[in-house]
């Protein structure tokens, strides 16, 4: 992309996007106490209006201001703007969390069966999840000096932040009702019939089933309850379980389209669990589906072994994947 732009004589980014300037970008950052690099280029990463959208599926003529997933706008960032690599995508938190926080940043997701953008992150963990400026932020962007530091203060006070995100929250909600959500279904079904049934005397830690904040609050004070911390670099899963009594933590990947237990998330989630002072960790990947499995499987063939599977529509049985007499894991099959 940006050395193609070289190649032509142009500069991969323009000067400003939406006759935004990142003069301005700053100025209203720093008001607002924002006003780090990477949220700066964030900003006018997702004011690009000249970029065609980088979804392949995008609706027709739909350009990168529209929405971009966090890859997209670490790459426009990275590379375009500052010509090394991209930003590391778990770097969200830093450059994206900020601003969606105050209702600056958007979350929208890409219906592609309808080619349009809808507001939320219906389906958790998705990749057509994206990310866009709110209008309401870009017109303050746009204001002329003599106005916007006026707009700023009355878009800043604390009511009309709840209510901006409180619209924000019930327009998610209706998308949620509109797409197809079988992934967050297949966690509850883990959490609710699998766990109690498989995992006696597991309680949960984590759940991952949203794409708003990684750790929640709750979240936050059962992992400290057990001991457990989760760094931004952690791969954390669908669900986290630990039981008590034996110090030992539980994983539980539901998988509608991808995401099973591999080798990499297995050896990974062991070092994390030894790191937490963890006498062992145990695996399961869920499908909602035979059809399903199988047809991953009959592809891909990646779930490591030693670990179980576990099906929604044929719940009343989990299956152990055995592993040659040569390797040593450490797993109980027994859930205990």
């Amino acid at each position: 992309m940006r050395d193609q732009a070289l190649k032509a004589g142009q500069s991969p980014v323009a000067n400003s996007y939406q006759g935004i300037s990142k003069e301005k970008i700053v100025a209203v950052l720093a008001r607002i106490d924002r006003n780090t690099a990477d949220i700066v280029d964030a900003v006018f990463a997702l004011l690009d209006d000249q970029h065609s959208s980088w979804f392949a599926n995008a609706p027709k003529g739909a350009k990168f201001s529209e929405g971009a997933t966090t890859a997209h706008i670490g790459c426009h960032i990275g590379i375009l703007q500052r010509g090394k690599s991209k930003l590391d995508r778990e770097g969200r938190d830093y450059w994206l969390k900020p601003l969606w926080q105050i209702g600056a940043i958007e979350k929208v997701y890409l219906d592609s069966s309808f080619g349009r953008f809808l507001p939320g992150h219906p389906i958790a963990k998705s990749s057509n999840s994206a990310y866009r400026l709110a209008p309401s932020f870009v017109h303050i962007l746009q204001a002329p000096m003599s106005e916007w530091e006026h707009l700023l203060a009355k878009w800043t006070v604390g009511d009309a932040v709840r209510k901006r995100l409180e619209v924000q929250a019930r327009l998610a909600e209706k998308s949620r009702e509109a797409v197809d959500t079988k992934h967050s279904d297949l966690i509850r079904a883990s959490i609710d019939y699998y766990a109690p049934t498989f995992l006696p005397g597991y309680e949960v830690l984590y759940v991952d089933e949203t794409d708003g904040d990684r750790i929640t609050e709750k979240d936050r004070q059962r992992l400290a309850n057990a001991g457990v911390r989760i760094e931004l670099a952690d791969a954390m899963p669908d669900v986290l379980l630990w039981n008590q009594e034996s110090r030992r933590l539980w994983v539980i990947e539901a998988v509608t389209s991808d995401g099973e237990v591999d080798y990499h998330k297995f050896q990974q989630l062991r070092m994390f669990a030894e790191r937490s002072g963890m006498s062992g960790i145990g695996f399961t990947t869920a499908y909602p589906t035979w059809r399903i499995a199988a047809s991953r499987q009959a592809r891909y063939k990646n779930i490591q072994p030693g670990t179980f599977i576990w099906i929604q529509e044929d719940p009343t049985k989990q299956h152990y994947l055995s592993v040659s007499p040569a390797d040593t894991i450490d797993i109980d099959p027994g859930g205990q």
